[in-house]
């Protein structure tokens, strides 16, 4: 499926920004014109489900092949959060970008103590009490989109990557140059995963205090640790 995209910047070297789930490319609403403003075209992405993107069956590699179906081959850097995290690293091999970028990826799921993503679906209908309860850090803009994009979202897709489908996906090597964002505390990448990754080639580092969407929690903070990745 060919996914809806918005770009900010027209500079020479390509961005690619992967959203998480319930979200869309409205989430990247600061990081998208801070990547333009360092000379990138930046495309972001809505995955099938989210945003203004079509809808149909959902599943972790399909909405790797719309990732592949959709965006330009050999961008210099590619960056996704959550579940887009776990899309892009299915569709690393295929798209090959210089450099990528995995920020607090839900790739181990299904193990003893793993959130099962069917959970996302209580926030279909979430007011805004409960996001700003949930992000007590984030901007009241970015409540705001939170409460637009969940409206926009089909809950289908985390039923889809629940029960039977909440299974393991982490990269038995990173086929790229690749750094995975954790966060702090991270309910997706614990002590062991991060040493696990290291052996498996990627560079890993921590915000400290930032929370899964490090990008909203503290952009400060996300933009220090893409040092020597942008």
């Amino acid at each position: 499926m060919k996914l809806h995209t918005h770009e900010w910047g027209a500079g020479d070297r390509v961005a690619l920004l992967v959203h998480g789930i319930m979200s869309d490319h409205r989430t990247w609403r600061r990081l998208g014109p801070a990547l333009a403003d360092r000379g990138y075209r930046v495309i972001g992405v809505d995955l099938r489900g989210h945003g203004a993107s079509g809808r149909g069956e959902y599943g972790a590699e399909i909405f790797a092949d719309d990732l592949v179906e959709t965006l330009p081959v050999g961008a210099e850097l590619a960056i996704g959060h959550s579940l887009g995290a776990m899309a892009l690293a299915l569709a690393a091999e295929r798209l090959v970008p210089a450099r990528a970028v995995f920020s607090d990826p839900a790739w181990a799921l299904g193990g003893v103590g793993a959130v099962d993503p069917a959970i996302f679906v209580e926030f279909k209908g979430a007011t805004r009490e409960v996001i700003a309860n949930f992000n007590p850090r984030w901007e009241e803009a970015d409540v705001e989109i939170e409460l637009a994009t969940i409206a926009a979202w089909d809950a289908d897709t985390a039923l889809a990557l629940s029960g039977p489908n909440a299974v393991d996906r982490t990269p038995a090597a990173a086929v790229v140059p690749s750094l995975v964002q954790v966060a702090d505390p991270s309910f997706l990448v614990d002590e062991a995963m991060k040493e696990e990754l290291v052996r498996r080639g990627f560079e890993v580092r921590t915000v400290k205090g930032a929370g899964h969407t490090i990008h909203r929690d503290d952009f400060e903070a996300f933009m220090a640790s893409l040092e020597g990745w942008l």
